[in-house]
């Protein structure tokens, strides 16, 4: 007489000998696809940015021959592409420092102290990042021109500001809130200050979530279009986005793909590094307080 017990169940009879199910490989199947996915556009700016002018329109896969002439062309003293470089990293930088400077105070308050309406005052800063750019063009060109910042870094570094600081005030409250208050009356007990306990012991085990903060901040800051475009009018203000738009061919209806294309692998490089230097700080940030 045979009983259920010399047979094994089916789960294990289709691994036997084998080691692992049979479908062990779709999880790999679909983070592929999905990296394929995202990089796709990406790898074919690139491609496309060494194919030869009169090459940019082949559908190969693989450039042949190669040419970098695309990218002589995007450094070229006539398109300022050098400059426009190094006003995005004077725009996101200051961005980002002033960013996180306010927004880090505002958060430490907002997670720390107790008065009436403390929610609906987190709920008013997030409405307020809701509100599309393009809907508040008009009355920033109206204000930046009564008060003479047409034409100015600040007139690009403010907006980034207030669009920048919502998040980064939500982010770092709630970052704040799952930190305990122990930690600072410990500090005071051994002497510290309140500012002391807040900048000797909270700041620095609150690194993970401020280094996303001003990553976020930056890539924010760095790819923004739409209003520096608008108040900076000089060639020699204009960020990298709005200049590598502005490229032109050799004649008026000549539109040079190739060196926009080299333009926005050069401004996506930065971004790049940055995340691959910091990921692991980022990915702490992003996964701190998700586990008790």
């Amino acid at each position: 007489m045979t009983t259920t017990l010399d047979a094994p169940p089916r789960a294990a009879a289709a691994t036997l000998g084998k080691g692992r199910p049979w479908y062990w490989w779709a999880p790999y199947a679909g983070i592929g696809a999905i990296v394929l996915y995202c990089l796709s556009p990406f790898y074919w700016m690139l491609v496309s940015s060494l194919r030869r002018s009169n090459d940019i329109f082949s559908d190969a896969p693989v450039p042949s021959p190669f040419s970098v002439e695309n990218y002589s062309a995007a450094f070229s003293e006539d398109n300022g592409f050098l400059r426009a470089l190094l006003n995005s990293f004077l725009v996101a930088g200051i961005t980002t420092v002033l960013v996180l400077l306010i927004g880090t105070l505002t958060a430490y308050a907002l997670a720390r102290l107790d008065f009436r309406f403390k929610n609906l005052v987190l709920g008013i800063v997030m409405v307020t990042s809701m509100f599309p750019t393009i809907s508040l063009l008009v009355p920033l060109l109206e204000l930046f021109s009564s008060i003479g910042w047409i034409n100015t870094y600040q007139a690009m570094i403010v907006p980034s500001m207030s669009f920048a600081l919502p998040l980064a005030v939500w982010n770092l409250t709630a970052f704040f809130r799952q930190m305990p208050t122990e930690l600072e009356e410990a500090a005071q007990i051994d002497g510290c200050t309140p500012a002391q306990a807040f900048r000797k012991v909270i700041l620095p085990l609150a690194a993970p979530g401020v280094f996303t903060t001003a990553i976020i901040t930056f890539i924010a800051a760095w790819n923004e279009f739409i209003i520096a475009l608008s108040v900076v009018n000089e060639k020699s203000l204009k960020t990298a986005p709005v200049i590598s738009s502005q490229f032109t061919g050799t004649t008026d209806f000549d539109a040079p793909f190739g060196t926009q294309m080299a333009a926005g692998v050069i401004v996506t490089i930065p971004l790049v590094i940055l995340v691959l230097l910091f990921q692991r700080r980022i990915v702490a940030g992003l996964t701190a307080g998700g586990v008790k």
